[in-house]
């Protein structure tokens, strides 16, 4: 018989802020994070804009000697997890036993700005100048084994890439460690920094992002008529899921109980969508809970502004929900944070337990024009209260990853 898993501490670190309170606060007054890039020079770039994370102080959490050893990635995913780890109330090393602890946080990309650094070393200086610790900073296991090391928990300990569903895969895996007894209590999510000379290079090639760079707080609006792409977002959104009862037997707070997981491929393109596989992705979901779909509530869409995306998404929640897809609220939080990649999943899960405490629903801002096409309730501009029972948070990924997983109001 599989165990219950419960979600009993969140942490978070995006442009909209690097506490929970900061952060939901800013999500509800419809606050975009999205401002023009000031850590490079993007004159000569397409796009001059993303949702940066700024006066981050690292140092505040982490000792000044490790954090030279940590590309910017990995500081987010630990500062996000040792948030997720006090709002939980929990030390590994001496509340629980370890090796009953595990680690699940991804990466899309990695330490692309600690690559960049180092390559430019080896073509100027060479080969000897090279840091010895270029591979054990760049590589994207690192936040989970970081966090590892830092925190103590020696249980299961792995690493998701699959591209901007690897958040929402990393909890979804996790939810299953702890079901079938692997752990008891696993620290996941996923944590991204891309916003460098060469991450916006490469998207910008894609034509995959927004040229509003006149009007960057406007320039990520999903579903709306007129969206021109995504906004390249950073940082990280990590959860502590737990074992019912081991949570009950050191009186947790439990925000929600997590009851469903789905993934599915594509198969279809590199970089463009099915809405086949988003569809099959939801509906693995939903019997995975053994719940139907009239019972949710809320999803958080993927929602990511691009023209196509938003289409295919649209599509597969009408294929999958049937009549029900007009009567549920669908929000795209990325309209706020911008897209933070393999990120993306972790903060959206930790926005949907948020939604289901509280019982606000969060906006899709700069839905001014609503594409006919996209002609579900996506919450416009202003949250909503409501009391949220049940929700569903999508991410799809380049190469056609889908994962989507389900929470629902704690009943004990």
């Amino acid at each position: 018989m599989s165990r219950r898993v419960v979600i009993t501490g969140l942490g978070v670190v995006t442009a909209l802020g690097h506490d929970l309170d900061t952060f939901w606060n800013n999500l509800m007054s419809g606050r975009s994070g999205v401002s023009l890039i000031e850590s490079f020079d993007v004159s000569d770039y397409p796009t001059k804009i993303a949702a940066s994370v700024k006066e981050f102080h690292p140092e505040e959490f982490i000792d000044k000697r490790d954090l030279r050893r940590m590309d910017r990635f990995v500081q987010f995913g630990l500062v996000a997890a040792l948030q997720a780890l006090k709002d939980a109330k929990l030390n590994v090393r001496e509340d629980t036993d370890p090796e009953r602890v595990g680690v699940s946080v991804g990466s899309g990309i990695g330490g692309l700005a600690t690559w960049e650094e180092q390559h430019k070393i080896l073509l100027e200086k060479g080969v000897r100048r090279v840091s010895p610790f270029f591979i054990p900073m760049m590589i994207a296991n690192m936040a989970s084994g970081q966090i590892s090391m830092i925190t103590g928990a020696k249980g299961p300990n792995n690493t998701n890439v699959t591209a901007c569903a690897t958040g929402t895969h990393s909890i979804g895996d996790s939810f299953k460690i702890i079901s079938r007894g692997d752990a008891d209590v696993m620290i996941c999510g996923g944590a991204e920094a891309t916003i460098s000379p060469t991450g916006m290079a490469g998207f910008c090639a894609l034509r995959a992002m927004s040229v509003r760079n006149d009007e960057p707080e406007k320039a990520s609006r999903p579903f709306d008529r007129d969206r021109d792409g995504f906004v390249m977002g950073e940082g990280s959104g990590i959860l502590i899921l737990e074992e019912l009862e081991h949570a009950r037997r050191r009186g947790a707070n439990i925000y929600a109980e997590l009851v469903g997981y789905g993934m599915s491929g594509d198969a279809f393109h590199m970089t463009d969508p099915d809405p086949d596989g988003a569809k099959r992705c939801m509906l693995r979901a939903l019997s995975d809970a053994n719940m139907r779909p009239e019972e949710i509530d809320y999803i958080n869409a993927h929602g990511t502004s691009t023209p196509i995306g938003d289409k295919s998404e649209t599509i597969a929640i009408k294929n999958a929900f049937g009549d029900h897809a007009y009567k549920l609220a669908v929000s795209s939080t990325k309209s706020m944070t911008g897209h933070l990649l393999g990120a993306a999943g972790g903060v959206e899960a930790l926005i949907c337990a948020l939604t289901i405490r509280n019982g606000m629903i969060p906006p899709t801002i700069n839905l001014e024009h609503p594409d006919p096409d996209c002609d579900l309730d996506y919450v416009p501009n202003v949250p909503r209260k409501e009391n949220v029972r049940a929700v569903m948070s999508n991410s799809f990924g380049f190469g056609g990853h889908n994962a989507t997983i389900i929470m629902r109001k704690f009943e004990g």
